[in-house]
C-alpha cells in the first residue's frame, strides 16, 4: 500500500509526481446542509481481469522510476515505487476497494472482529488464513504483528522509519485459541484499526532495530505474496519478481512482472518499441510542459497497441491560505478568497487537457467516489466574496485591485516549478482572484527544495501542493490541520500545518473520530471537521490529481487504479 503519513516526504513525493481556539465567531454555528457525493464520480480504470479469459504465462513489463532503495515502506526511504513492489511481495491483512472502503484479503485474513461500540477495552480478533506462509515456510503468526508493531509504536527511538497512525495506540499483541488466532487489544479506542498491518513484514525483517533500519532489498528475504524476487539489480535498473512456489491463493497469470526502470522523459519511446508493456505517464505529460504535455498525451493515444487510462488520483490538490501573513491573519479574509475561488473553473483548467472531467472537490478529508464524502464548500460563508471582502475593510474603485488603509490585497503564490498542471491552475487561481479583485502572483519552487525550504519557512502567502487522500482520514489528515504550537523558544511550530491555522476543537473532531468505532458517528464527526476547516479559512480543496496510465493491448488487470490496489496474480494476457 502506499504509507499515507502527513510528512513532508509524502508532500515532497505528491509534488516530484507532477501534481499538487475558536474559529473566528464561527466554531458553534450548525453545520450547512452538506452537497451529497457523487456515486458516478471516477475511481478507477482498470481493464477488468476475469481470470478465465487470462492465459498462464508471458510476462510484463513494467516501468519503475528507479529501483527502490528499499522494499519496507516505513522506512524514510521508501517511494511509491517501493510500495508498488510491496503489493507483490507482502501481505496486507485489508486491502481497499475503489471506493477506499477496506475489505479483508481472504489470501491472508479468514476473518477479522472488534468488540462493539462502547465496549472496553477494545480487542480486535485476527484469524488468519491457514494456509498463509512466509517463503521459507514459516507461517504468519502472532510473532510478525508484534514485532512490526515494536517498530512502528514509537516506543523504541533506536527503530528508524515512519510512525504510521494506529500503531502507538496498540496496548498488547498475543495469540489467541491458537497459532492462527492472533488477539490486538488498544489501549485506547482506535476506529481506523484495519489500516494496521498492511504491508505486514516478516518478525525477521522488523523484530530488532539493527534487521528494520538496514534497507530491504535483493532476494534474499523473506516474502509472502503471489511473487517472489528473482532478480533485484539496482545498477542494471531491473527488478524482475517470478510466481511465489509455495503460494497458497489463485495461481498468478503471468510467469514473470519485469519491472525497469524507465525515466519519464523515455517511456512513450520504450512503449513505442515495444520494450514495456506498463508505463505511468502523468510525469511523462506534467514535466513536458503544457504544450508540449498535450503533444505527449496525443503521441501516447496514437501509438498502436496502447491504451492510455485515465482516472483520479488519491491525493488532494488544493490552494493553503498561510495564515501568519498580512491581511491573511484575518478569518473572514481567508474564508472571502475560499468563496472567490471558482473550483470548477481551476479544475477544469487543470485536467481538462488531460481528458478528465473538471470535478471540484468540496471536501478537504475525503476525494469524490470515497464513502462519506460530501462538499461542504458552503460552510466558507455567502457565495459573494467581494461582500465579505467589503465587510472586512477590503474595498475596491472600478475593477482595480482591492485596498485598505493603503495597502493593496497582493499575494505571492507558492507553486512548484517543472509541473504543467501547477501552471495551468496557477494561472486559473490567478484570474478567479483577480475578477474578485486580490492580486495574485506566482512564485515557482523546486520540488526538491519546496517543502523544507519553502513550505516549513513560510515565507508566503498561498501555496499550491498535494496531499495523500487515503481511507483513514482521521489519522492521516490530522497532522495538516492540528493547530500549530509553541516551540521550546516560543515561537510557532506548525508541525505539518502549512497553513498555520488551527483550533483545539478541530483536533478535538480528529481525535474523537479517530476513537469512535460507530461507522456513521465517525463520518458525521469527520464532516463536522471538515465545516469547521472550511470556516477557519485554512485552505481550499480544488481536484484530485490527475492519474494516466499507458497499457499495452491484450494485457488485463492493469490500468490506472484510484483508491484500489493491483492484484498481481490476476494480472496477465488475454487470448
Amino acid at each position: 500500500m502506499r504509507v499515507r503519513q502527513l510528512t513532508a516526504a509524502a508532500a515532497a513525493l505528491l509534488l516530484a509526481a507532477g501534481l499538487g481556539g475558536c474559529t473566528g465567531g464561527h466554531s458553534r454555528t450548525p453545520a450547512p446542509a452538506p452537497i451529497p457525493a457523487d456515486p458516478t464520480a471516477t475511481t478507477g480504470d482498470v481493464r477488468p481481469a476475469e481470470r478465465a479469459s487470462v492465459r498462464d504465462g508471458g510476462t510484463v513489463r513494467w516501468a519503475l522510476d528507479g529501483v527502490p532503495a528499499t522494499l519496507n515502506v516505513y522506512q524514510r526511504e521508501a517511494n511509491a515505487d517501493s510500495a508498488l513492489l510491496a503489493h507483490a511481495l507482502y501481505p496486507s491483512l485489508f486491502r481497499p476497494d475503489e471506493h477506499g472502503r477496506l475489505a479483508p484479503d481472504p489470501d491472508y485474513l479468514a476473518s477479522a472482529e472488534s468488540t462493539p461500540p462502547g465496549q472496553q477495552p477494545q480487542v480486535v480478533t485476527y484469524r488468519l488464513n491457514p494456509h498463509a506462509v512466509w517463503s521459507d515456510g514459516t507461517p504468519l503468526s502472532a510473532a510478525d504483528l508484534t514485532a512490526q508493531r515494536a517498530a512502528l509504536s514509537g516506543l523504541d527511538p533506536a527503530y528508524r522509519g515512519g510512525r504510521p497512525a494506529g500503531y502507538d495506540a496498540v496496548d498488547s499483541i498475543v495469540q489467541g485459541a491458537d497459532p492462527r488466532e492472533v488477539k490486538v487489544t488498544f489501549r485506547r479506542p482506535y476506529a481506523e484499526w484495519r489500516s494496521l498491518f498492511a504491508p505486514l513484514y516478516p518478525a525477521a525483517e522488523t523484530g530488532t532495530p539493527g534487521a528494520f533500519n538496514r534497507a530491504l532489498t535483493g532476494g534474499s528475504h523473506l516474502s509472502a505474496g503471489p511473487y517472489a524476487v528473482a532478480r533485484y539489480d539496482a545498477d542494471g535498473g531491473r527488478v524482475t519478481l517470478a510466481r511465489n512456489p509455495l503460494w497458497w491463493g489463485d495461481r498468478p497469470k503471468a510467469d514473470q512482472l519485469d519491472f525497469q526502470a524507465a525515466p519519464p522523459e523515455r517511456r512513450l519511446d520504450a512503449l513505442d518499441q515495444d520494450r514495456l508493456d506498463v508505463a505511468p505517464l502523468t510525469a511523462v505529460v506534467d514535466r513536458a510542459g503544457t504544450g508540449a504535455g498535450t503533444q505527449a498525451l496525443q503521441r501516447a493515444e496514437r501509438l498502436p497497441g496502447i491504451t492510455v487510462h485515465r482516472a483520479a488520483a488519491p491525493s488532494l490538490t488544493q490552494l493553503t491560505v498561510n495564515a501568519a501573513r498580512g491581511p491573511l491573519t484575518d478569518p473572514a479574509v481567508r474564508r472571502a478568497l475560499a468563496r472567490a475561488v471558482d473550483r470548477r473553473r481551476v479544475a477544469e483548467a487543470a485536467l481538462a487537457p488531460l481528458g478528465l472531467p473538471g470535478a471540484p472537490l468540496g471536501s478537504h478529508l475525503l476525494a469524490q467516489g470515497q464513502e462519506g464524502y460530501r462538499d461542504d464548500s458552503a460552510a466558507a460563508g455567502p457565495e459573494d466574496a467581494g461582500r465579505q471582502l467589503d465587510a472586512a475593510g477590503w474595498t475596491r474603485k472600478g475593477g482595480g485591485t482591492r485596498a485598505k488603509d493603503g495597502k493593496e490585497l497582493a499575494l505571492t503564490l507558492l507553486v512548484p516549478s517543472g509541473s504543467a498542471a501547477a501552471e495551468r491552475t496557477a494561472d486559473a487561481l490567478r484570474v478567479v482572484l483577480a475578477e474578485a479583485g486580490v492580486a495574485v502572483k506566482p512564485v515557482t519552487a523546486p520540488g526538491e527544495t519546496f517543502v523544507q525550504e519553502e513550505l516549513v519557512a513560510g515565507d508566503y502567502d498561498l501555496a499550491l501542493f498535494s496531499w495523500p487522500a487515503g481511507p483513514n482520514p482521521a489519522g492521516e489528515q490530522r497532522p495538516a490541520y492540528a493547530k500549530p504550537r509553541p516551540d521550546p523558544d516560543g515561537a510557532l511550530a506548525p508541525g505539518a500545518n502549512y497553513g498555520r491555522s488551527g483550533t483545539e476543537e478541530i483536533d478535538h473532531l480528529f481525535d474523537r473520530a479517530a476513537a469512535e468505532l460507530d461507522p456513521a458517528a465517525r463520518a458525521d464527526l469527520l464532516q463536522e471537521a471538515d465545516v469547521r476547516i472550511w470556516q477557519l479559512g485554512h485552505s481550499v480543496p480544488l481536484y484530485q490529481r490527475p492519474d494516466l496510465v499507458a497499457v499495452r493491448t491484450g494485457l488485463r488487470g492493469v490500468g490506472a487504479f484510484g483508491f484500489a490496489w493491483p492484484r498481481f496474480q490476476d494480472v496477465g494476457w488475454s487470448g
